[in-house]
Formats: structure tokens, C-alpha cells, sequence
């Protein structure tokens, strides 16, 4: 399901190399952007969403499951500071959870 604004990853690596390569201000312009890089940044994973009323919320307890409005193997949601910036899949990295970027959502603004 890709929406309008989103790049599969491998479209966007291409563009960047390309890019790179044909344009001599580009190292300038990652020199200016240096002054940033060590921002830090909230980056987010939302396997997915439910709604439910209070009295549902207040029943809650231990071994209950809520259920998501995602399909297992769905692409997930990544935000960085709030704002969508990609989509992934849900990956095992040793003992902890990842995830691989699959699309990149290119900003409107």
C-alpha cells in the first residue's frame, strides 16, 4: 500500500547517488548541516492503533491482548519527532526488536 508522497527505498538510493554526483554543492551543504547532527531526535515505531472506551481500558490487566488495527508482515509506521518520515518491517536484531526501512515519505513541505 503505498500512499502519495511515498518513495520505495531503493528509488530514493538511486536518486541519491545520482544526485550526488551532479551537484558540486552538495558537500557544502552537508558541511552547513553538521551543526545539527548531534540533535537529538525521537524517533518512534508504531506497530499500530486501537480504539477503545474507558470501561474497556479500566478492565485491562495482565495476558489481555489489544488488538491492532495492523496485519501481521504490514508495514509499520516510523516517526521521527512526531511527524511520519517512513515505513518499515519489524525485525529480530539479537535479543531486541528493529526495523528495516522500506519506503522513505517524502515531506510536503
Amino acid at each position: 500500500m503505498e500512499e502519495a508522497g511515498a518513495v520505495p527505498l531503493s528509488e530514493m538510493e538511486a536518486s541519491v547517488t545520482a544526485d550526488e554526483d551532479d551537484d558540486p554543492n552538495r558537500a557544502h551543504g552537508a558541511a552547513e548541516l553538521e551543526a545539527v547532527f548531534d540533535v537529538p531526535v525521537k524517533v518512534s515505531a508504531i506497530l499500530g492503533r486501537s480504539d477503545m472506551q474507558v470501561s474497556q481500558l479500566l478492565k485491562m490487566a495482565p495476558g489481555m491482548v489489544v488488538e491492532l488495527d495492523r496485519r501481521v508482515g504490514e508495514a509499520i509506521d516510523i516517526y521521527v519527532n512526531n511527524r511520519l518520515v517512513a515505513r518499515g518491517e519489524v525485525v529480530l536484531v539479537e535479543d531486541k526488536l528493529g526495523v528495516t526501512m522500506t519506503e522513505i515519505i517524502k515531506s510536503d513541505k
